[in-house]
């Protein structure tokens, strides 16, 4: 997936969810279905999820490449990357659990700045995406946690899947 691609798979995946969210009440804001996450939980995972491979992105890229390596493999494609998660989720459902047990509940007055806030993520994500070089993007590895090491294409690519992922999660739940 070019660059190009990517940018507008994220911008259609955050789109999509930023207008389900437009149809939303308050209630569903903070409350959930039994044992779930409200969907204010949802979106601030996503947030905290954007800033911190925002972050990453930030660092110089020898910083990246000492910390963590260079690949020695083929970028996998959006829909590999996509399968693959699902694969680890399924997986290691106990893991996921506990790696996002004590995410606070956001309160409605706090609902549109987490709106806004993931929409300028996601547009720094863009930004950036624009930036790298196909060749970095295809070498260097950024760590997640629950599929180990990925290139930073292939990461970026993860993060608009991760938004259709919780997207899909919100329509089916919490509609």
């Amino acid at each position: 997936m070019t660059k190009e691609e990517i940018v507008i798979i994220l911008e259609n995946k955050h789109q999509e969810l930023f207008d389900w969210l437009d149809l939303q009440t308050d209630e569903s804001w903070i409350q959930g279905p039994e044992g779930k996450w409200t969907v204010g939980q949802h979106i601030l995972h996503l947030v905290d999820a954007s800033k911190l491979l925002n972050k990453a992105l930030s660092y110089p890229k020898f910083i990246l490449k000492y910390k963590f390596g260079k690949s020695n493999r083929d970028t996998r494609s959006y829909d590999d990357v996509s399968k693959r998660y699902q694969e680890k989720l399924s997986m290691n459902q106990e893991k996921a659990k506990t790696f996002n047990q004590d995410l606070k509940t956001p309160s409605t007055s706090e609902r549109k700045q987490l709106i806004a806030q993931l929409q300028v993520e996601n547009k720094k994500l863009q930004a950036r995406t624009h930036k790298w070089k196909d060749r970095h993007l295809d070498t260097l590895l950024i760590p997640h946690p629950l599929m180990g090491k990925m290139t930073v294409r292939e990461i970026i690519m993860w993060s608009a899947y991760h938004t259709n992922h919780h997207t899909d999660i919100l329509k089916e739940f919490y509609s």
